[in-house]
């Protein structure tokens, strides 16, 4: 079996943001929705407060709420532990969007210009038109699929290649030689909010 999990080393991560725009680059994205966003917290306390970066991603949950939850079974898990929606089957209830515990689930209200009054740019338009892009429609419900088009051709999510500090890995939980593995046992990685249950498969290790 294979499990694929995120691990972020909450040590080497900068805040840069550039976890977050990589995932617009490559998902496409619309105006206000973000797959991925890196949630910055304040610890410590003055004069030696910090602000400390926490790229968040859909937690791609081995008991998923919001796959449970979905009256249509657009919402699904697959063999290898990644969630993701049929946009097919979904029909915008957000019934998902109120059960996901991490606020990873994004409902598509309306697709808005980059710049108002604008028009669309180039990258919008290419979004709209460019064979094999990802298609946004207006009444679903979309989030981040750990790039599944790039993981089945073999490659790793998008974030994990950009990551200009190296923050980001992606491996099979279940191989305990992989990158992630050893690394989550090695640096006592968790989970955020490990006692709801639902196992998620984005895992940080300590700063």
């Amino acid at each position: 079996m294979v499990r694929y999990v995120m691990v972020i080393d909450l040590r080497r991560c900068v805040g840069c943001d550039t976890c977050t725009v990589a995932c617009r680059v490559e998902n496409f994205t619309p105006k206000g929705i973000l797959w991925c966003k890196v949630e910055k917290i304040e610890i410590g306390k003055y004069p030696n407060a910090n602000l400390l970066p926490i790229p968040m991603h859909c937690m791609h949950c081995a008991n998923p709420p919001c796959v449970k939850i979905c009256p249509t079974g657009a919402s699904y898990k697959r063999e290898d532990g990644i969630v993701l929606i049929d946009y097919d089957k979904c029909m915008g209830c957000r019934a998902c969007v109120v059960a996901c515990p991490y606020n990873q689930r994004y409902y598509v209200e309306e697709i808005k210009e980059y710049y108002n009054g604008k028009g669309f740019t180039p990258y919008e338009e290419i979004r709209e038109t460019l064979e094999g892009a990802k298609k946004h429609k207006k009444g679903i419900t979309e989030k981040c699929t750990f790039c599944v088009d790039r993981v089945d051709k073999g490659e790793k999510p998008f974030c994990v290649e950009t990551c200009i500090a190296d923050a980001i890995f992606f491996g099979d939980l279940d191989d305990p030689q992989s990158e992630a593995a050893r690394l989550i046992a090695s640096r006592g990685g968790f989970q955020l909010r490990r006692e709801l249950g639902t196992d998620p498969s984005v895992y940080y290790l300590p700063p």
